[in-house]
């Protein structure tokens, strides 16, 4: 069974690739900011961090799963989308060095929630597009004790100004990490367990993905 990642995110290639998927990656052609504007205007309402990451997960899903269909592929299209949450507040890529550095001020010692959106779309095969989404979450808490000069020369490396809450957990933001509570991959990107269930959902157990 072929897999499509419609995502050019390192983190969830590289998630995929341990789990012993090799797929192909299309980048998908989504406004993400256009989409929720238009959303929350429409609805007159601001969406939670759960509503947001599974909306727009959908939204990279459908639109990479319609294109690649078109060519013939037969398989599993997996879009996703993450969100970090501390106090209610959502925080996404600070992308550039200051914000990063007044995040990192704020956060530690703190716990907060990173939400990660799935999207599986099943096309090809002879049969109608199917899809199953779902959301998955995982606590974050930060050491208290990182002082001003580890902030600075972690931002430094540039790693967190482009990563949903400015900070990894599979490579030098590890350290600063306390705890998790919840999947572990869901942090770094994508949640294999959550994509596992909703492969099966659509009918395709996961050894069937293997490389």
């Amino acid at each position: 069974m072929r897999v499509c990642l419609a995502s050019t995110s390192p983190a969830r290639l590289m998630l995929l690739r341990q789990a012993g998927v090799e797929p192909l990656i299309v980048a998908p052609e989504v406004v993400e900011e256009a989409v929720i504007a238009e959303v929350e205007r429409s609805e007159a309402r601001t969406l939670p961090a759960d509503e947001h990451v599974l909306l727009l997960a959908r939204r990279k899903a459908d639109d990479v799963a319609a294109r690649v269909a078109a060519s013939g592929f037969d398989g599993l299209v997996i879009g996703g989308d993450s969100m970090f949450e501390l106090d209610g507040e959502i925080l996404g890529k600070p992308y550039t060095a200051e914000a990063a550095i007044a995040r990192w001020r704020g956060m530690r010692g703190r716990t907060g929630i990173l939400h990660s959106g799935h999207s599986v779309v099943r096309v090809g095969g002879g049969r109608p597009a199917a899809q199953a989404n779902a959301v998955a979450a995982a606590s974050v808490t930060f050491a208290a004790d990182i002082d001003d000069a580890e902030i600075e020369a972690y931002v430094a490396t540039g790693e967190p100004l482009h990563v949903a809450g400015a900070f990894t957990i599979d490579s030098l933001g590890a350290p600063f990490i306390d705890a998790i509570d919840g999947d572990p991959s869901t942090v770094v990107g994508m949640s294999l367990p959550t994509v596992r269930r909703l492969a099966r959902e659509l009918g395709v157990p996961w050894h069937t993905l293997w490389a």
